[in-house]
């Protein structure tokens, strides 16, 4: 009897063994395809449990781009701010921007998400944070940029048929007003120096805008700070340290 029961004994090690094995492939699986499929990633051994959202390429909105385009599709980005904020696993979002901009009004719904949520965040500007990706860089509590990135503020444009008609100069009026309100409340720079930025004629060849380095960015008080990754991560950590626990009573 003692030896049958070693036998079963042994047996269900061995299956608890390989279910183990299964659920750690599989969720190692998981992890490969967020990363693959969306450009996320949630940290496992560290300090806090953060989540990395990477915003890249163009902003697609209601129109599929080409192919051969990088994209950020706003359909996939949405939902998981969503998820995010519930999840009472996460303690902090870090946000990676390298963004030629993109569609106007998605960028600014993703904006609008994450500069309502209750999860510290923080933003860091990798190579470019142009065009829509101004509103979500300062989206974030706290935004970081580095040295040798830049930002392109400009004002709304579109493409395509466009009626030379009062009504469509009222139009992109409205829709820059939503953009320079959105920025200055979520930032340090005063709307009207944020407007002469918008109209400078004399920096960009076949625009109206101006290209901000990092350290021009933090001067003019568009970003909080200059740092990189490391800088970005202590900061979140801090963040999540003075926070209240969300849930705490249940």
């Amino acid at each position: 009897m003692n030896n049958e029961y070693n036998f079963n004994g042994d047996k269900e090690d061995e299956e608890n063994d390989g279910e183990n094995r299964n659920s750690d492939t599989s969720e190692l699986n998981e992890r490969a395809e967020l990363a693959e499929r969306l450009g996320q990633t949630v940290s496992v051994n560290s300090k806090h449990l953060i989540h990395c959202l990477t915003i890249i390429g163009q902003i697609e909105g209601h129109y599929v781009l080409p192919s051969n385009n990088k994209t950020t599709k706003y359909e996939h980005i949405m939902p998981a701010l969503v998820a995010i904020e519930q999840d009472r696993s996460i303690e902090g979002l870090l946000i990676i921007l390298n963004t030629v901009g993109g569609d106007v009004e998605a960028g600014l719904a993703i904006a609008e998400l994450i500069s309502g949520m209750k999860t510290p965040t923080v933003s860091v500007v990798l190579g470019g944070g142009h065009s829509i990706g101004v509103p979500l860089a300062v989206s974030a509590k706290r935004s970081f940029i580095v040295p040798s990135a830049t930002m392109t503020v400009h004002p709304v444009r579109t493409n395509g048929l466009v009626l030379g008609v009062p009504q469509t100069f009222a139009y992109f009026e409205a829709m820059q007003e939503r953009i320079t309100s959105f920025v200055c409340s979520n930032s340090r720079i005063p709307a009207d120096r944020f407007n002469e930025l918008l109209m400078n004629t004399g920096e960009l060849v076949l625009d109206v805008g101006t290209v901000l380095d990092g350290e021009a960015a933090v001067k003019e008080g568009l970003i909080d700070k200059l740092g990189s990754l490391s800088d970005a991560v202590d900061s979140l950590y801090e963040m999540i340290e003075q926070t209240p626990k969300r849930y705490a009573d249940e």
